[in-house]
């Protein structure tokens, strides 16, 4: 669940800050994900552990009401589910803080019972707001089927280059990329060779999100760069998980990586658009009839 609070800016180290309005809307990477992939149509089955309190509940409901496939998600006993505070800015900026809850007791048995839905998918997503060791078993168990394994690394952290080889395309925001390999990556020119580095260490392909100025794309044959539409965001804080969510339905639907990308890229520049994660994720009909 996400804890949103609307404030004027964002508040430096130790400084309180009066905020504006306050709303609580269903968040969560994994779940963001899932249900911008459900709102462009796709038939999604989320495998994830919510904790057997409110927040739980409510999330459940919403992945019901937004056509998310909930056999897979495992209510975990005693056990808070996750809750991100966010503060928003005026630009549509944000600070994030997560505490994980049930999400840290998702473990490679659950991932596993899922066999059946991961060896017939389009694509597999995974984020790392679960242990590392549950995103390895659904790497291995995407590869062993064929199908594309895209990895959003947020919260960053470094990783195994085992894990790194089984990954069909990586998406991370400037400061995953940089945490990831080491390297500043502020502009173009970074985040390029922080991809030609993630490339060299097993990646399939790396696709660089930059926020309004765009992003970088690279699949070892070629490298380019995609300016982001532009539009007048009011609250950023689920766009790259609208981009991974949409990109994965691209792909499972046959569209190639770059059109795939680019189709992202709209459903992530919509999604700023509105306030909230889950909320702002838009239709199918309105990422196509977005011209920017």
């Amino acid at each position: 669940m996400d804890l949103v609070v609307k404030t004027p800016r964002i508040p430096l180290l130790g400084e309180t800050v009066l905020g504006g309005d306050f709303v609580m809307v269903p968040g969560g990477k994994g779940a963001n994900q899932a249900v911008a992939a459900a709102k462009l149509g796709a038939e999604v089955y989320f495998v994830a552990r919510l904790g057997d309190d409110l927040f739980g509940q409510r999330s459940l409901a919403n992945f019901e009401r937004e056509g998310v496939r909930t056999a897979y998600v495992a209510s975990t006993p005693g056990v808070a589910s996750g809750v991100a505070l966010i503060a928003v800015d005026s630009a549509g900026n944000n600070m994030i803080v997560v505490a994980p809850g049930a999400n840290s007791r998702l473990g490679p048995d659950d991932v596993r019972r899922a066999q059946r839905e991961i060896a017939s998918a389009g694509a597999v997503v995974a984020q790392l707001e679960v242990p590392v060791e549950t995103i390895e078993c659904a790497a291995r168990m995407a590869g062993d089927a064929g199908v594309p394994f895209i990895l959003d690394p947020a919260p960053a952290q470094k990783l195994r280059p085992e894990l790194l080889k089984q990954v069909t395309v990586l998406t991370p925001n400037e400061t995953e990329a940089q945490i990831l390999t080491g390297m500043e990556v502020s502009d173009e020119a970074g985040a390029s060779l922080a991809a030609e580095w993630l490339l060299s260490s097993g990646v399939g392909a790396v696709i660089v999100t930059m926020g309004a100025k765009g992003f970088l794309l690279a699949d070892g044959t070629t490298s380019e760069f995609v300016p982001a539409a532009p539009v007048r965001a009011v609250d950023a804080t689920a766009a790259g998980d609208a981009f991974t969510g949409s990109l994965a339905v691209g792909l499972a639907q046959g569209q190639s990586l770059r059109q795939a990308a680019i189709f992202a890229g709209r459903a992530a520049a919509l999604s700023t658009t509105r306030m909230g994660a889950q909320p702002s994720m838009p239709t199918r009909q309105e990422v196509e009839a977005f011209c920017p």
